[in-house]
């Protein structure tokens, strides 16, 4: 008898286990985590709602949480975007408002309960990014919110939304902290911020950074901060220091002035093994790489690492000194395929350049075939391009890899032939073309895969949205820069060394992406550009680096005004900017620099390439087979044409549930899409009130279940504000 209540009582365990087991990975009630749960599959196992009411949703309610115009700007400022994807906890939202102010809301009303705004001393911090989620932490009654804005990462108690004073300074931890290599180096001035939340385990937070990829890029290092005191538990170089691996894979004191390698994408974490899962970026300077010989560990890897002590357990490099900004975009899955017959869990990454690797996730070997094939060589001056880089045989790929003549677009004839004028002036042979100064054309800079990530459902099959747009990059020397510089003014100068890169030497820009400044002063202030200049904002880094002086003077050039500000003297000859000078800051300028950084479009603007521009795609991971691939987004003024839907550029996650669904807004459309898992037929859609450049979430709160989607709008359209939430009616 007391045998069989033993028995009875290890089985009951071993349920409950398996239980835990199984709703650590997939979201049931809440959605508690950054990418749903801590595998970061965006998978949920309500099933309310499902392909047969779907139909029925109704807004159940909306949230405002538009950015709050500042009385000292004259004119509306350009809007901007909500990218959170929130969380939900005990039946409480915590999200973040376009001006990065931390809410919490009643999750099914959409009361707000409290809204904290980070600042200190009734002045508001300096905010230059976007942010995409929070970080929940609780023991007991001790309930805290993890979140960065700007350069800060602030620690808030859930229940009332506000500071914890004994974490860090007051709540609030720097996080430039963990990031100088030494006492020579002051990164102090340099831009970092966290885009993306970090991951909690145990007591600790584990962070990456988003830092400039320009020559004076911060450090990308991953760190781990205590969550009760904010104190540094640990810190992993993704530039190797003399000692660690990796470190003959640079120049010998390439980590002495190299930046980014940096994790701004997110982690994922495997709780039963410890060990904490995330991808990096590409070295700084992203385009050339004189001063970087070698393969540049652990710059474009996916990594393994211990989560208590941040020691590395494997890497797994995707690409080899990356010269094209294929950074890894979104944070890896974790899941469990049935390959060769056996189970297997795995790490799943999709990337950039539209391929995904599936790795063992013990050992980072590919569970597919890999080949490394030799690629051209033919780099700049003083480049050093690797000889060989990694072609995935399965999945195949979800994005273009080269552009061909016969992919140019056929939207109309004359679109066709814009094109092929353009095509025929640059290289396209092959992904891996080394930059030039004549140009290249390239896809992978804004996906393939993007910041959104993907989903991955309990029977092992991706949802994975995609972007085809190719782009063409074209490089110049430092020296012929300064002898185009000797009879300009100092704020053309200085427009051209910081910012050209970006919004071109024109001023036009490259649409959504770098916006065109010709008529900025229409806009804007001499005192609000210079202040945007100053802090940054979206993807434009802060140049706090730059004097007063100097950003006054590039205002000045943006407004046509003149300049009594001393211009530099520059020369043919002139030693600035070549990689063996050195700043007094961290980082050091590269010997060429971006020229020419723009999307191929046709003459309506329009991409360059056949449609569809932007699909999503189910891949069964078990088999590496693609079971569908459908446009994502449509232009409505082509369709009332009667060209078939040719999908667009689209910003934002997907999210798949037990219903048979996968939920996707993400495109300039403006529409907030379900899809039938099977099929990938739309089986919903509606009309956001303004585009929704965010991954939405699902949670039950008194037996209803709910979708929410942040319709934040901007990125070239109207703004915005408003988190918007479903459910049946």
């Amino acid at each position: 008898m007391k045998k069989t209540f033993l028995l009875f009582i290890l089985v009951f365990l071993l349920m409950i286990s398996c239980k835990h087991k199984e709703t650590s990975m997939q979201v049931g009630i809440d959605y508690p985590v950054y990418g749903g749960n801590k595998a970061g599959n965006r998978y949920s196992s309500l099933d309310q709602i499902n392909a047969g009411n779907v139909n029925n949703l109704k807004i159940a309610w909306m949230y405002n949480a538009a950015e709050v115009p500042d009385p000292n700007d004259s004119k509306p400022p350009r809007p901007k975007q909500i990218q959170c994807q929130p969380i939900v906890v005990n039946g409480i939202l915590y999200g973040t408002t376009a001006d990065l102010n931390l809410f919490a809301l009643d999750a099914g009303t959409g009361k707000q309960l409290w809204k904290f705004e980070p600042s200190k001393d009734g002045k508001r911090y300096n905010v230059i990014n976007v942010n995409r989620g929070v970080a929940y932490w609780t023991n007991g009654e001790d309930k805290r919110i993890l979140y960065s804005a700007g350069s800060n990462l602030f620690c808030v108690n859930a229940n009332d939304g506000k500071l914890v004073k004994g974490f860090g300074q007051n709540g609030v931890v720097d996080l430039h902290e963990g990031l100088a290599p030494d006492s020579d180096h002051d990164v102090s001035q340099l831009s970092v911020t966290a885009n993306t939340p970090g991951i909690v385990y145990k007591n600790f937070l584990i962070i990456g950074s988003a830092v400039p990829e320009s020559g004076d890029a911060a450090p990308g290092n991953v760190r781990a901060f205590d969550i009760l005191t904010g104190k540094l538990r640990w810190v992993f170089h993704t530039v190797p220091r003399p000692g660690e691996f990796g470190h003959d894979t640079w120049p010998k004191d390439a980590w002495k002035n190299i930046g980014a390698a940096n994790n701004w994408s997110g982690l994922t974490l495997d709780e039963k093994r410890e060990v904490v899962y995330f991808g990096t970026g590409s070295p700084s300077s992203d385009f050339y790489g004189g001063n970087r010989e070698g393969t540049n560990l652990f710059s474009d890897c996916i990594m393994a690492l211990d989560a208590a002590t941040g020691k590395m357990k494997w890497y797994y490099q995707t690409i080899h000194h990356d010269l094209w900004d294929r950074d890894i975009p979104c944070p890896p899955n974790l899941t469990t395929v049935t390959h060769n017959g056996k189970k297997e869990d795995v790490v799943v990454q999709s990337t950039k350049d539209g391929v995904i690797y599936i790795l063992d996730r013990d050992s980072g070997t590919s569970i597919f075939p890999v080949e490394e094939r030799p690629v051209p060589t033919g780099g700049l001056p003083g480049e050093h391009p690797w000889p060989t880089q990694k072609y995935p045989l399965k999945p195949l790929p979800f994005s273009h890899q080269i552009f061909t003549e016969a992919d140019i677009t056929n939207l109309s004839s004359e679109s066709h032939a814009y094109v092929l004028e353009e095509y025929k002036k640059y290289r396209t042979d092959n992904k891996f073309t080394p930059q030039n100064t004549t140009g290249t054309l390239l896809f992978g800079y804004s996906g393939g895969a993007e910041w959104g990530g993907n989903a991955i459902s309990a029977d092992g099959v991706l949802y994975q949205n995609s972007n085809d747009d190719p782009w063409i990059t074209q490089l110049i020397d430092t020296a012929t820069r300064n002898k185009e510089f000797v009879s300009l003014s100092s704020g053309n100068i200085l427009y051209l060394m910081n910012c050209a890169a970006c919004h071109g030497k024109d001023k036009k820009g490259s649409g959504t992406e770098f916006p065109n400044l010709v008529n900025i002063g229409k806009k804007r202030t001499i005192n609000e550009i210079q202040k945007i200049i100053k802090a940054g904002g979206g993807r434009m880094p802060s140049f706090q680096r730059l004097s007063d002086e100097e950003r006054t003077a590039i205002v000045q050039y943006l407004l046509n005004m003149p300049s009594n500000i001393k211009s530099p003297v520059f020369s043919e000859h002139s030693t600035i900017n070549i990689p063996d000078v050195k700043s007094k800051e961290f980082g050091f300028k590269p010997a060429y620099v971006n020229k020419v950084w723009k999307k191929l479009t046709d003459q309506n603007g329009y991409p360059a390439i056949k449609p569809p521009w932007g699909t999503l795609n189910a891949i069964d991971l078990n088999t590496g087979n693609y079971l569908w691939k459908v446009p994502l987004g449509e232009y409505p003024e082509l369709t009332k044409k009667g060209i078939p839907v040719t999908g667009t550029e689209n910003y934002g996650g997907p999210l798949a549930t037990a219903g048979g669904l996968v939920f996707i807004a993400a495109t300039p459309d403006e529409k907030f899409r379900a899809f039938d898992r099977k099929t990938g037929k739309i089986v919903w859609e509606y009309q956001l009130p303004a585009g929704g450049f965010a991954t939405p979430i699902t949670y039950e709160v008194g037996g209803k279940q709910y979708i929410v989607i942040a319709a934040g709008g901007a990125r070239g359209g109207k703004a915005g504000g408003n988190y918007i939430a479903f459910t049946l009616k």
